[in-house]
Formats: structure tokens, sequence, C-alpha cells
């Protein structure tokens, strides 16, 4: 028998207490005994987001919410100013394409975070600019982006600041309200420890306004009629209830960890896996790394989709390689949600023996894990 570890920034384990609830029996969503569980992850959502502003549940994956920040604040014509960084950046631009709007695009070089002063000079130079995007983390390239600058940029114009907090939910350090964030988007399946299919966006005061005059079709995903059931206590369509019972539990360990505990776990463990990746001689993908994915480069003499395939089949741990033309270059340790120091142990020992097998001579074997093991309690 082979044990599995899931090590990849999405989805992430789901902790048995969360399992267990998502196996309860499904209550009717028309019910009080639903509306005391949306209002308990109503509230606890606003406590994850740091924010006083309602939050929307949408169901469907992150990128149902990504849609839906666009098809509610916008109208035909409308120039939306799109920071990516990589892959989920691009998202932002396939979106707005796909609702016939043609987004000018920041784009940095894949390991670089979006720049606030090339924000600030598009916002200077497009004054017209309706929306600005940007990721929390960028998972594809393991960047963090400086948010609260940007949001500070941003918040000095009409424009809304729209943020992609999919992964960095419940894992770095985020602030809706205090860094002027007017569409907060995130998914159930990483850092809130649940499984994919429940969606969520909280929406400024200053985000209502552009939602009530924005005209681009809208229905399933309309802003206004979800905010409206939320004074009756559910959602204006059938919801996941099972998904909503795991998420209540979610909230509870993050609450009992505290969400600075939470902030405080995952930077220990990054800073673990960045001292196990440079003792294996690997270099850092990002410059200015975040704290729910490590991203490294391999030797160009290892194929990363050998690496990747050898783990998950020789034993049983599975992380994430390299997205567009990155495949096949890195390997992606993950570090967010329900993880601990153990499992990042596990997921070096098994990049560094892949390595090994495949060729690659590692400076020292072992050095990785015992240079996790010191950053751990230094």
């Amino acid at each position: 028998m082979k044990k599995y570890y899931l090590l990849t920034p999405g989805p992430t384990p789901v902790p048995p207490r969360v399992a267990a609830r998502t196996a309860e029996p499904i209550i009717h969503h028309r019910t009080k005994e639903f509306g005391e569980l949306f209002d308990r992850v109503q509230e606890g959502m606003k406590y994850v987001m740091r924010t006083k502003n309602d939050v929307l549940m949408i169901m469907g994956s992150g990128t149902a919410a990504m849609e839906a920040a666009i098809a509610n604040t916008c109208s035909s014509g409308d120039k939306v100013l799109v920071g990516s960084i990589g892959v989920f950046g691009d998202r932002f631009v396939d979106i707005c394409e796909a609702y016939g709007l043609s987004p000018l695009v920041i784009r940095e070089e894949w390991g670089t975070p979006l720049s606030p002063q090339k924000v600030e000079d598009a916002l200077k130079k497009n004054p017209d600019i309706k929306i600005v995007t940007a990721q929390h983390t960028e998972t594809s390239t393991t960047t963090v982006n400086d948010l609260k600058t940007i949001g500070a940029i941003v918040a000095k114009t009409h424009a809304l600041f729209v943020v992609d907090s999919v992964s960095g939910l419940a894992a770095q350090e985020l602030h809706m309200d205090d860094w002027k964030i007017d569409v907060l988007v995130s998914g159930s399946q990483k850092g809130l420890m649940c499984p994919p299919g429940l969606s969520m966006a909280a929406i400024s005061e200053k985000g209502w306004k552009h939602v009530e005059t924005a005209k681009l079709p809208r229905f399933y995903s309309d802003f206004r009629r979800i905010r409206k059931s939320i004074a009756t206590h559910e959602t204006p369509w059938t919801p996941a209830v099972s998904l909503f019972q795991g998420l209540d539990e979610a909230i509870k360990m993050i609450k009992e960890e505290t969400l600075e505990g939470v902030w405080k776990r995952h930077q220990t463990l990054a800073k673990a896996v960045r001292a196990g990746f440079q003792a294996m001689g690997l270099k850092a993908l990002s410059t200015y790394p975040c704290d729910v994915v490590t991203g490294a480069w391999l030797p160009d003499s290892v194929d990363g989709k050998a690496v990747i395939r050898k783990m998950l089949t020789d034993y049983g741990v599975s992380i994430a390689g390299g997205q567009k033309h990155l495949k096949g270059k890195i390997v992606r340790l993950a570090h967010m949600g329900y993880m601990d120091a153990f499992d990042m142990l596990i997921g070096l020992n098994a990049i560094e023996n892949a390595l090994s097998e495949l060729g690659y001579k590692v400076p020292q074997a072992g050095q990785a894990v015992e240079a996790a093991k010191a950053a751990l309690v230094s």
C-alpha cells in the first residue's frame, strides 16, 4: 500500500473534521437550520477576508468568482487594466475578452511581482480606466503582489481594485478593507481547506456603485440578486449545502489557530521549503516569493515532467510542475491550507530522491531536509 500526499497548490488536503462535516446528511436550503449555517459562514468569511462588507457565495470554482467580478462591474467599452504576472493574471485577460472588452495589460516577467509604479503610470495615462485587476498570490509563478501599495494607488481614482485571492486567502496576509480592495474573490479548495466547488466575492461600497450601473449580461452570478438573498439567510439558487457545512468547520479551525497564526505558519513553512531547495542547489523561481507555494528552476539536464511523474508514481507524492512556457522547467511545492512541517520534509525528500534517480547530483544527500528542519526552528 502506498500512502498519498497531496502537496499541490490546489486542490489542497481536506482536514478529517472538515471532510466529516461535508459527509453529514443534506439539509434543505430553505430552512432555519440552513439559514443559521449560512449566517455563520457569512460572518466567518468576513473574519477571514478582514472586511465589514457582505460576502457573496457563488457555486463554482474560483474562476466563477473571477468572471462574476468582471461581469458585475463593467459595461461594454469599459477600460480594464489587467496586471498579469502569470497564468491567472492572463485568465482575467481571457475573461475580459470573452465579454467583448479590450483590456490594457501590464505583463511582468514570470517570477516578478506587479510594479505599483506601472499601475500608477497607466492610471495617469488612461484616467478613464474602470477596473484594475491583480492576483494576491500567483501560484503559477509562486509570487505575491504588493496589494497594499497598489490598493492605495487605485483608491485615489474612480477605478475599482479587483483582486483574485483564490490561492492567497487564509494563507498569505490580507486585509481587504485596510488595503482598499473593492472586489475580493476567492475559492474553497486552497487555504480554506475545503473541496472545490464554492467561491465567494466581497464588494466595497465603492464597488457596489459600479455594480448598480454595470451593463454586461449576468443572471446566475448577478451580485445584486445574491446580495438581496443575504437578508433572508440564503442564496438565490440551490447552494452547495455540503460545501457550506465543510466551510463552516474550516472557518472554526482557522479561528482556533487565529488568522495571524495561520499566516505565521505559512510563512514558516515557506521559509523551510526555500531553504530546502537552496540546499539542493536549485534556484528560486520568484524574486518576491509568496507563502503559499514555492517554485524552483530545475537543471537543464532534468525533465520536470519526469520528476512530477516519478514522485507520484513511485512515492505517492503529488506536487506541481510548470505551466505554459515553464512546463518541464520548474517544480512547485505547495504549503497552503491543511499542511504542516512534516508534509514539507516529505515533499523535499521526495523531490531530492527523484532528482537523484533522474541523474542530477545533489550537493549533499539529505541536506535539503536538514536545511528545512533548521529553518523551521530558527
